[in-house]
């Protein structure tokens, strides 16, 4: 079977107005500034509005997408929102989309992966372009992290943020698009980075609001250091599935967790700070939201040109950890 080429079409991101830095984080747990910074390269985050959901920011993230794509919404085939905080537990946040953006013919589905959401998209949504299922597909990366912040615990509420980031996929030229996807999981991992409450197992009651289930849990030295191993061993799995060495990267586009992880994946790709997508020091850690908003920051600020060669590469809870190789 012949499998058609399929890459990135069109790119948007949306970010909510309201900023949220390490000064005013001052004033609500014990933390400064220059803490903040040197342990995570962290400056300032995005905080939803009161009432804005993760459907309102996928819309307009995919919105942006859709005109850079030159297709209108009736003419998706498949939409793919990954998020950890959905509007609701169903209908999906990707059926909420479709209705607002009036994509009729679009299938649509929500894929929990944390911050490696929006690669774990990716290959799902290609896989079905590739084999002629289906003709175009938006995937989002979303979430809103406030909503589920524990912004009495300076360890993780320092760390996250809200926003969107969308891509169209669809047919490319036989030289462009995705060369490989490396997916993985190591469920031994699932009790570092967790939220407890809210599901089958902890259904929400008294209890649970009182011992807080309902907020991110997080390990964050263990975490640490499954994400500086593991974010090499995919980027180099995705490089060799691809056939390409380090050197042929001309961007890599990093989830946006902390800039320690980040400098580690440079210096076990070789790679020097220049040939890196970072935008953490704006936005913190968005889970699944952040390797989508860096490509279309880098996209905006004329930082791809076609035909380049891009690892995006992250990591999760789950745990979890996704990569691929995309030529421009």
């Amino acid at each position: 079977m012949n499998l058609i080429p399929v890459g990135v079409l069109g790119t948007g991101k949306y970010v909510p107005e309201r900023i949220l830095t390490n000064q005013e984080l001052e004033t609500m747990v014990e933390t400064n500034d220059e803490w903040i910074v040197s342990r995570t390269g962290i400056r300032e985050r995005r905080i939803a509005a009161e009432g804005q959901a993760t459907s309102d920011l996928c819309f307009e993230a995919s919105q942006v997408a859709l005109s850079n794509a030159g297709i209108t919404a009736d003419q998706l085939d498949l939409i793919i929102v990954a998020t950890i905080t959905p509007d609701m537990s169903f209908p999906s946040t990707a059926c909420i989309l479709q209705e607002k953006l009036g994509a009729k013919k679009a299938a649509a589905f929500d894929l929990s992966a944390a911050c490696s959401g929006f690669v774990y998209g990716l290959a799902n949504a290609a896989n079905f372009i590739a084999t002629g299922t289906y003709k175009y597909a938006l995937v989002i990366g979303a979430d809103c992290l406030s909503k589920i912040t524990d912004y009495t615990d300076r360890n993780t509420c320092i760390l996250f943020g809200d926003g969107a980031g969308a891509v169209v996929i669809g047919e490319v030229p036989e030289e462009r698009g995705f060369k490989s996807f490396e997916l993985g999981a190591d469920g031994t991992g699932g009790p570092l980075l967790k939220i407890e409450g809210g599901g089958s197992r902890n259904p929400a009651s008294q209890n649970s609001l009182d011992q807080r289930l309902h907020y991110i849990y997080m390990a964050g030295a263990e975490v640490f250091k499954f994400a500086v191993r593991i974010m090499g061993n995919a980027a180099d799995e995705a490089l060799r599935k691809a056939g390409w060495e380090k050197t042929d990267i001309d961007l890599l586009v990093p989830h946006q967790a902390n800039m320690r992880i980040i400098q580690s994946s440079l210096n076990r790709l070789e790679l020097s700070e220049d040939k890196c997508m970072i935008n953490l020091d704006k936005y913190g850690n968005m889970s699944a939201a952040s390797i989508p908003v860096a490509l279309a920051e880098a996209s905006e600020q004329g930082r791809l040109n076609e035909g380049d060669r891009l690892i995006l590469v992250g990591f999760g809870g789950g745990l979890t950890w996704g990569a691929t190789a995309l030529v421009w």
